[in-house]
């Protein structure tokens, strides 16, 4: 290959925002911001720190800033490939760094990388959210997980999948976002302040997933695949994910399914928990052409179907009251989300267009019943959410930095189809937006942005309304010295009037004066001191949500609305080595409704009671034996501050968390990965933070307790 074949690519300028870090991470960073693979030629460990790279510089001028310090060469031996070298190197071995992360920077955001994913070997979202105390995934089914950033509801957040919006209201007692672990590449939350172009309905913040595609695993043409199989002892499932994969010309497919199957697992008393058994099936389809010049097209569609006997509300056991219902009853939730994207990963100065065209809907169906048994079955209710969305936007690159802009629009569906009726709440919005993201200086980051929107909001009975607002947000930070960085932020957001979930519309519902639209307003500020591989930071967040809508059945209730303020602060510290890494947090979070102390039945939609959590992660890995060794814990602190004293109810109990694993890949067969892990080692009886009425006692709600102590087994073939 000629020396003009394999450089393209080096002189193609790009924004990096890589923070200085193990320089095994920095290549990685390297990798995800301009598309070109790294591989590591010899045998030895890419060890050290690089420095930090920041500004519109070319591939191979920001390659040599991370290797600066280093012993390292580099060389393009094709049009997206690097190769990495070192005057020590006696063997010739290729290893690929395909750490992949889409981070922005933000001053709240939480980064999690394929690498956290593959290392927290999640099985739902929860795992996914390990060792991030910001963020609170309640409940141990993953069909009815309600996920908390910052002590706020994700119905109040800007929620999308491979760049498409989530319509996510659904049923109060199922999850929003069921995702699966083994189809994520990685994610971002930006938690509390959200830029413009994270999309509308950003209040208390926004997540992004974004799925794998056949670029992750190939770096030039070529097809490939895995098979990765794990089974857990407790409730003994198996769960098999398979995926392949080829790249040929410019061409790409991947195809990844997961299955999984077992029976109701076991919580730290010994009692099987009610309606926890396993049938989850899951899948992730992609096709995509990208020419030389880099223009790229893409098609994807991911779904997911949970289909099994749940406990009759499936966030909770039981909920004692006068009504006679079945224990148990099935449950079906069908969630699949198709997006087509256009983009250009070659562009350059002011044409960077990023095209998405997105549908996503999400269905539960559950059985109704006339009495307390299953043989009194009456019907099966529907409920059916759907939202066609999309967005045109344009990356202005400047020499300090570079400006997003756009339009994007949406058009939700909320259905409720019952024996007798069938109701429906629509909301069409068109927005446009701009985000700019500024360098002003070698201490100073500046970000700032602002949206429009206008909605036209549908009600039952041929309500029509329509509102439009304003939402802006300004952060940025500012190195105090070279070992300490101030930041801050603050966003105000209009959302609109967020849509009623299938199962409490009333085909009764009086609108009257017509609803108000929700807004919110976010504010974030802290410190962040490194030293080497050091660090440590510290920080204040506040959320304040203004006429949240929670409506009930009641025909007088359709516009129910209350105020929402979650605040509370963080403190962290991290320390890495060549090897591995320790990294402890602490998040307090303090929520109230109407000012009054939240719980978790008013609110549903809104927040939930958190409190004190910490966690602790670390790894280790003993590289001449491909070995990895670590683990997790999280502490979750007595909190009373819901207690009645007359009654004993509010109390949130304590409870202590570890998790251990190992991982290794035998050097015979470098393609096998084998893993054991041992979940709750301690054998904790406990419902995790987050989930519905661990505050009211037994007497009144039987919580979902989380599994007891699990052994889990994993062998991944690569070939």
């Amino acid at each position: 290959m000629t020396a003009s074949e394999a450089r393209p690519q080096a002189v193609a300028s790009f924004d990096f925002r890589i923070d200085a870090k193990p320089r095994l991470s920095a290549l990685a960073d390297f990798t995800t911001t301009t598309g070109i693979q790294v591989v590591r030629l010899g045998g030895g460990a890419i060890s050290g720190t690089s420095p930090a790279v920041s500004g519109r510089l070319a591939a191979e001028s920001a390659l040599r800033e991370i290797l600066s310090g280093s012993n390292l060469t580099y060389r393009f031996t094709g049009p997206r490939t690097v190769a990495i070298e070192s005057s020590l190197d006696i063997a010739i071995e290729t290893i690929s760094v395909s750490e992949a992360s889409i981070g922005r920077g933000g001053v709240s955001e939480i980064d999690i990388t394929s690498a956290d994913i593959e290392r927290r070997n999640a099985t739902d979202l929860r795992g996914v959210f390990r060792g991030e105390p910001s963020v609170v995934v309640g409940s141990s089914l993953p069909m009815s997980q309600k996920l908390y950033v910052q002590g706020i509801d994700e119905t109040n957040l800007a929620i999308s999948i491979d760049g498409s919006r989530q319509n996510n209201k659904v049923f109060h007692h199922n999850a929003t976002t069921m995702i699966d672990p083994n189809l994520l590449r990685a994610l971002r939350v930006d938690a509390g302040v959200a830029p413009a172009d994270s999309g509308p309905g950003a209040l208390g913040g926004a997540i992004a997933y974004l799925t794998k595609d056949a670029r992750d695993f190939l770096a030039a043409d070529g097809f490939g695949g895995s098979i990765k199989s794990t089974f857990n002892l407790n409730g003994n499932v198996s769960t098999t994910n398979l995926t392949s994969y080829s790249r040929q010309g410019g061409f790409e497919a991947l195809g990844s399914f997961t299955y999984g199957k077992g029976s109701e697992f076991r919580a730290g008393n010994d009692e099987q928990v009610l309606g926890s058994s396993t049938n989850v099936l899951s899948g992730l389809g992609k096709l995509a052409y990208q020419s030389a010049e880099g223009r790229r097209l893409s098609i994807s569609h991911e779904l997911i179907r949970d289909d099994a006997i749940r406990p009759f509300r499936a966030n909770a056991v039981q909920i004692y009251g006068p009504q006679m219902t079945p224990l148990v009853r099935p449950y079906t939730l069908d969630r699949q989300n198709t997006v087509v994207t256009y983009s250009n990963d070659s562009a350059e100065g002011w044409w960077d267009p990023n095209v998405v065209l997105g549908y996503n809907r999400t269905q539960v169906a559950v059985d109704q019943y006339a009495g307390a048994t299953l043989d009194t079955y009456s019907h099966t209710s529907k409920g059916l959410t759907d939202s066609l969305n999309g967005k045109l936007e344009n990356k202005f690159a400047l020499p300090i930095g570079d400006i997003v802009a756009g339009i994007d629009f949406y058009r939700d569906r909320a259905r409720s189809i019952e024996q007798t009726y069938r109701t429906a709440e629509t909301a069409d919005n068109v927005g446009a937006y701009a985000q700019a993201r500024l360098k002003l200086a070698n201490s100073t980051k500046l970000s700032f942005g602002l949206r429009g929107d206008h909605q036209q909001f549908g009600g039952i009975n041929g309500f029509r309304s329509s509102d439009h607002g304003l939402s802006s947000n300004v952060s940025g930070e500012h190195a105090l010295t070279s070992h300490l960085t101030a930041k801050a932020g603050y966003s105000n957001v209009w959302a609109g009037v967020p849509l009623a979930e299938n199962y409490v519309q009333n085909p009764a519902w009086n609108y009257g004066a017509g609803p108000r639209s929700v807004t919110s307003d976010n504010a974030t500020a802290g410190l962040v001191a490194h030293f080497a591989r050091f660090r440590i930071e510290g920080g204040v967040f506040r959320t304040r949500i203004w006429d949240a809508r929670v409506p009930l059945w009641a025909a007088a209730m359709a516009l129910r609305a209350f105020d929402v303020q979650s605040q509370g602060f963080h403190i962290g510290s991290a320390f890495s080595w060549d090897d591995g890494f320790v990294r402890l947090r602490f998040v307090r979070t303090d929520a109230t409704i109407s000012g009054r102390p939240a719980d978790s039945y008013f609110g549903k939609y809104l927040t939930a009671p958190i409190g004190d959590i910490l966690t602790v992660q670390v790894e280790h890995r003993f590289a001449p034996l491909s070995l990895a060794i670590g683990g997790d814990v999280e502490i979750a602190f007595e909190d009373d501050s819901l207690l009645n004293p007359v009654t004993g109810i509010g109390r949130l109990d304590g409870y202590e968390v570890v998790n251990l694993f190992a991982e290794h890949r035998p050097i015979a067969v470098p393609s096998l990965t084998l893993r054991g892990d041992v979940r709750n080692l301690l054998n904790q009886t406990y419902a995790a933070r987050g989930t519905y009425g661990l505050e009211y006692g037994s007497g009144i709600v039987r919580p979902l307790y989380d599994p007891g102590r699990s052994y889990l087994v994993s062998a991944k073939l690569t070939f």
